[in-house]
């Protein structure tokens, strides 16, 4: 039941995560998520834009990650890492994913006031162009997030797995 808890653990912690990322860049430009994503809400609400994308594009992570993390603290002869364990390496992975993300979007959003970096075809034309820096920075806080997410991901894996020691 412990590996389930780690799965359950690393699935709530990315839908979380997801939820309140999303409360944020949903209000810095709610055209990344009505534009720039399916339409799979009829809503321009940056609220339930962000309840609903924060967990459809996260819990997928979760698993992804949560499987691994749970082979590597619990398969074996070595002693066991609980899902309690586990807590505050999947916080600290997030809190990194969230400062990366700050950073990122800050570059993105700075670059693209400076047309240094700027939004391409098809959305370019789509998204009103008062609001193309803000769209970028939520595509680079956003393409921050998953990239530290899935490196930073099997860096804890990594380190769990060590943690055990030797068989």
């Amino acid at each position: 039941m412990q590996a389930v808890g780690i799965v359950a653990l690393c699935i709530a912690s990315a839908v979380a995560y997801g939820i309140l990322h999303d409360q944020v860049t949903a209000r810095v430009c709610v055209e990344y998520f009505t534009i720039g994503h399916p339409p799979v809400f009829s809503t321009e609400s940056p609220t339930l834009l962000g309840l609903g994308w924060g967990v459809i594009a996260t819990w997928w992570v979760g698993l992804l990650i949560g499987i691994p993390l749970a082979l590597a603290a619990r398969a074996g002869r070595r002693p066991p890492r609980s899902a309690r364990s586990l807590v505050r390496p999947i916080l600290v992975l997030l809190a990194v994913m969230a400062g990366c993300a700050l950073i990122a979007g800050v570059a993105g959003f700075v670059l693209g006031e400076r047309g240094a970096v700027v939004l391409l075809e098809p959305l370019a034309s789509r998204v009103p162009e008062d609001r193309h820096a803000r769209f970028l920075a939520d595509l680079w806080a956003h393409s921050a997030s998953y990239a530290v997410g899935f490196v930073g991901g099997i860096v804890v894996v990594v380190q769990v797995w060590r943690s055990r020691g030797a068989a």
